[in-house]
C-alpha cells in the first residue's frame, strides 16, 4: 500500500514532538580588571631643588623627566619632604624646609595622585604650613594622607576608587618635629603598632578593599631596615594592609614579599640635593599591580638622580618583578 502525503499527515501528527534542548549555556568568569600603582621616595622641592627650578624659570622641572612613566599609571604616590608655604622667603640651605606654592607643579606634571605629608619635615613651616599644606595640595587636585585637619581624619586615612575596587591610603612617620618642637602636633600621624592596627582594622571594615602604608622610619643612610621598621611594616600586613612603602633613609633598602603583601623598607630619595654620597643619588620606583583586590605582582625600577633630576637608570631593561601566588585576598 502505498500512502499518499494527504494520508501520512494524520499520522505524523499524532507522533510526539519534543524540540531539542538549547545548548547550556556556561557564563565565563569576568576578570577583574587591573590597577597599576607606582611609588617614589622622598620628594624634597626646597633649598637647591627649588633654587635650579626658579633658574630654569620652570617649577616642574624636577619631575619633568619621569612624567610620562609616572602619568602611565593609574595612581601615583610619593612622600613630600617639604611642606608647601605662602610666607616668607625662599628656602635655600639648612635643614628646614619649605617648598615655594608654585613648585606644586612638579607634582601635578607628573600626574601625582596622593603624597604622604607624615614625616619628620611636616613642621618645618609651624602649624600654619600644615595646613597651607593641606589646603594647597587638595585645591590643585592631589589627596594627601597622613596628616589632616584633625586626628581622627589624619588615622582615617584617605581612599580612591578606581577599577571597581576602593584603595584606602594610611601614613605615618616616627618623628614630627625635625628636632624643632618638644610638644605634639596630633594633625600628623605617628608610628604606633596598635593604632595602626585598629586603623587597618576601621579602614577595611567600612571603607577599603584594599589598605597600603606609608612608613617614613629607618636610620639614615643605612642600607638595611632597623628592627622598628621590620616590626612595623609587618604588623601592618598582619592587620590586613598589601603593601607597605618606606622612606626616610635617603637610600634605598631590600623589599621583601610575605603572605599577600609586600614591603618596601625603603625606597630612598626620588627629588633631592643630597650630593654628599653615591647612594643618596640613586633612589628606586615601586610598581605593584592588582587585579581586583589581589596583588597580582611587585617590581622594582631602579632611578639615578642628576642634579637633583631623576630618570631612569642607566642600562635599565626591565623591572625586577616578584609575582603573587594564586592566593585569595583578605
Amino acid at each position: 500500500m502505498i500512502l499518499t502525503r494527504r494520508a501520512l499527515l494524520p499520522l505524523l501528527a499524532a507522533i510526539p514532538f519534543r524540540r531539542p534542548s538549547p545548548p547550556e549555556i556556561i557564563p565565563r568568569p569576568i576578570k577583574p580588571k587591573t590597577t597599576r600603582i607606582i611609588f617614589g621616595g622622598d620628594v624634597m622641592l626646597s633649598r637647591h631643588v627649588g633654587r635650579l627650578a626658579r633658574a630654569h624659570h620652570d617649577p616642574a622641572s624636577p619631575l619633568r623627566e619621569l612624567a610620562p612613566l609616572l602619568r602611565s599609571a593609574d595612581i601615583v604616590f610619593v612622600n613630600l619632604e617639604a611642606p608647601f608655604s605662602d610666607r616668607g622667603r625662599p628656602t635655600d640651605h639648612g635643614m628646614i624646609f619649605k617648598a615655594e606654592p608654585n613648585m606644586i607643579a612638579a607634582l601635578q606634571t607628573a600626574g601625582v595622585s596622593i603624597v604622604s605629608t607624615a614625616n619628620n619635615h611636616a613642621r618645618d613651616c609651624g602649624a600654619y604650613g600644615v595646613g597651607f599644606t593641606q589646603s594647597w595640595l587638595h585645591r590643585h587636585g592631589i589627596l594627601t594622607v597622613g596628616s589632616a585637619a584633625t586626628a581622627e581624619a589624619a588615622h582615617a586615612g584617605t581612599v580612591m576608587e578606581l577599577n571597581g575596587q576602593r584603595f584606602g591610603f594610611l601614613a605615618y612617620t616616627f618623628d614630627q618635629s625635625n628636632g624643632n618642637y618638644k610638644d605634639v602636633d596630633t594633625r600628623i600621624a605617628v608610628m604606633d603598632i596598635p593604632t595602626t592596627r585598629s586603623d587597618i582594622a576601621r579602614l577595611l571594615q567600612n571603607r577599603a578593599d584594599v589598605v597600603i602604608v606609608s612608613m617614613h622610619a629607618g636610620s639614615e643612610y643605612q642600607p638595611r631596615p632597623n628592627s622598628r621598621q621590620v616590626e612595623f611594616a609587618h604588623a601592618a600586613l598582619d592587620a590586613g594592609a598589601r603593601v607597605v612603602i618606606g622612606h626616610h633613609p635617603h637610600v634605598t633598602q631590600p623589599w621583601e614579599r610575605s603572605g599577600n603583601g609586600v614591603i618596601f623598607y625603603s625606597l630612598g630619595n626620588l627629588v633631592f640635593d643630597q650630593f654628599q654620597r653615591p647612594e643618596t643619588q640613586r633612589g628606586a620606583l615601586a610598581e605593584v599591580v592588582f587585579s581586583g583586590k589581589t596583588l597580582e605582582s611587585a617590581a622594582l625600577l631602579p632611578v639615578q638622580i642628576v642634579n637633583t633630576i631623576p630618570r631612569l637608570a642607566a642600562g635599565f631593561e626591565r623591572p625586577v618583578v616578584a609575582r603573587a601566588a594564586s592566593t585569595a585576598s583578605r
